[in-house]
């Protein structure tokens, strides 16, 4: 700081350096230049103006999440998606049924193939009756608050949408004969994290086994159940664990943007060659 305290007017009395027309005897306790009431930050000794305040937060390192990013003290972006979700299933039920929207927006790979792209997405919002919707939130609801917590909104809302990404071009690979819809690639992709995420920080993994295991065997074992949109999304979400949360320090962000950008090539090229499978 290389100015000087505001020197008084010809009246002798004091101004602000900010605001010469305005009188004051009250000075920053770290640059001695006269402030008014408006330029007053109020510090822990007396006030100070808004440029010492300013250059002194310069200095001031921002707080960090254990992962990476700002921490987060409410997990908006689960809240929102599970929002979102119960919009998009109140807007089916519009009608008095769902069938329409889940024949219009839901995953065919057919449909995908002859140009119908934003399906890959939409099918991720669409559910099939109440009891599939009322699982999916229950189960974001449960792993979304921890794991947006610890991995930051960022890369929590990277991790949501690449495993629903996932699940629908393994759906799209596999099974493109088949309509499906749901949340579940997303929230396999959920477990997939949480699972690394649990084991990096050395919590109790019995609990959280058997209820991956649990959901695996519904899903083989079970009518109805896409397989293929539950595995692809619970193998996305188990890699992109594995990247957010082991991260060298030093190569944080340049490792887990990598592994996002990289996740988001592969389900591109997947669906890319699918495609012209299915057109040629």
């Amino acid at each position: 700081m290389t100015e000087v305290p505001q020197a008084p007017d010809r009246t002798g009395v004091p101004t602000c350096y900010r605001h010469p027309g305005r009188e004051t005897h009250v000075r920053c306790v770290r640059c001695d230049r006269y402030i008014c009431p408006d330029c007053m930050v109020e510090a822990s000794v007396g006030f100070q103006c808004p440029e010492c305040v300013r250059d002194g937060n310069k200095g001031v390192r921002q707080a960090e999440g254990q992962f990476g990013g700002a921490p987060v003290a409410r997990p908006y972006v689960t809240y929102v998606l599970i929002g979102i979700n119960l919009l998009v299933f109140l807007g089916q039920l519009r009608n008095g049924t769902s069938t329409k929207q889940i024949a219009q927006f839901g995953l065919n790979g057919q449909a995908v193939a002859d140009g119908e792209w934003y399906r890959i997405i939409t099918s991720m919002f669409v559910h099939d009756g109440p009891p599939h919707i009322l699982f999916n939130m229950w189960a974001l609801y449960s792993l979304g608050q921890p794991l947006e917590t610890a991995l930051g909104r960022v890369r929590f809302g990277a991790l949501y949408f690449l495993s629903g990404l996932g699940g629908s071009a393994m759906v799209y690979l596999l099974a493109a004969d088949t309509f499906t819809v749901g949340a579940s690639g997303a929230i396999y992709g959920l477990f997939g994290a949480f699972f690394v995420l649990a084991r990096r920080l050395n919590l109790s993994m019995g609990p959280l086994v058997f209820l991956i295991i649990l959901n695996l065997g519904i899903t083989f074992l079970g009518a109805n159940i896409s397989w293929q949109g539950h595995i692809g999304g619970l193998v996305t979400g188990f890699l992109l664990g594995l990247a957010y949360v082991y991260a060298p320090r030093a190569r944080r962000i340049a490792v887990q943007v990598g592994a996002s950008v990289a996740v988001l090539v592969v389900v591109l090229a997947v669906i890319a060659v699918q495609t012209a499978s299915l057109t040629s």
